[in-house]
């Protein structure tokens, strides 16, 4: 089973939610996937197989090369590519996106509607602000999901943050929050954090809230005083880079696939 299948799983189940529904989608933005392909792309030109179907056009994905092999009935070209990047490139496009169909439990077919609104949520940013924190305090009892939300995100941003904390927070004029501070970000990551933190938020299923983020360097006053209560996040280590290959499409955020 993959972890899109147990996804898929906890949406399906008696008592589901509309929370399993939010973690679903998350998983499906959050993975890589194997794009079908009328022919072998060219740089980032690619061209996906489409299946006109009596509901509109589809693009199939499958979340592992063997499932996409076994529907294919042997080698066929595709792409590999983040399921972020292919619901916002199929955004607005009127075309369905097939998942994992004939090959696993999770298969379904997303219409073009629920693909215009993931793309909303992945293309929301965050607002800017400006605060000044007066105390802090150990978090308060944030949901579950939350929580394993913030860890999925920050697990995958390893090496671009030393830690993070979460915290309760308490602002010059009396408004409280919670903040989530990352210590020692590399430079230019702080965008992609931050986006990272209000995703894990909105798709937590947590109605009304609200994290604050905030970027510290480790020498900071304020950093040792949220390390005192917070609850410490550890982003992995980055390992060896490897050899430079070719980019798959779709892979560089500054070159989108261009779909033909």
């Amino acid at each position: 089973m993959t972890p899109l299948d147990a996804a898929y799983a906890a949406m399906e189940q008696d008592g589901a939610d509309e929370a399993d529904r939010l973690r679903f989608y998350e998983q499906l933005a959050d993975g890589e996937y194997f794009l079908l392909l009328e022919e072998e792309a060219h740089g980032t030109d690619i061209k996906p197989r489409l299946f006109p179907l009596e509901s509109g056009p589809v693009v199939l994905i499958f979340d592992l090369e063997e499932r996409l092999a076994e529907f294919s009935g042997g080698v066929a070209p595709y792409a590999a590519l983040p399921g972020r990047v292919i619901a916002q490139t199929l955004a607005g496009q009127g075309v369905g996106l097939g998942v994992n169909l004939g090959v696993a439990s999770s298969q379904m077919i997303l219409p073009p509607e629920a693909l215009d609104w993931l793309s909303g949520m992945l293309d929301a940013e965050p607002e800017a602000a400006e605060a000044h924190p007066e105390a802090f305090a150990a978090p308060g009892a944030l949901p579950p999901r939350l929580i394993a939300g913030l860890e999925a995100k920050l697990v995958r941003a390893g090496g671009v943050a030393q830690a993070a904390y979460l915290a309760a927070v308490t602002y010059r004029g009396g408004r409280r929050s919670h903040m989530l501070a990352f210590i020692d970000a590399a430079a230019g990551a702080e965008p992609a954090l931050a986006r990272a933190a209000r995703e894990a938020l909105a798709f937590s299923g947590v109605e009304a809230g609200e994290i604050d983020v905030a970027f510290l360097s480790s020498t900071d006053p304020a950093t040792l005083a949220i390390a005192r209560v917070g609850r410490r996040f550890d982003l992995p280590r980055p390992q060896r880079p490897e050899p430079a290959a070719p980019k798959a499409p779709g892979t560089d955020p500054d070159r989108p696939p261009k779909l033909r």
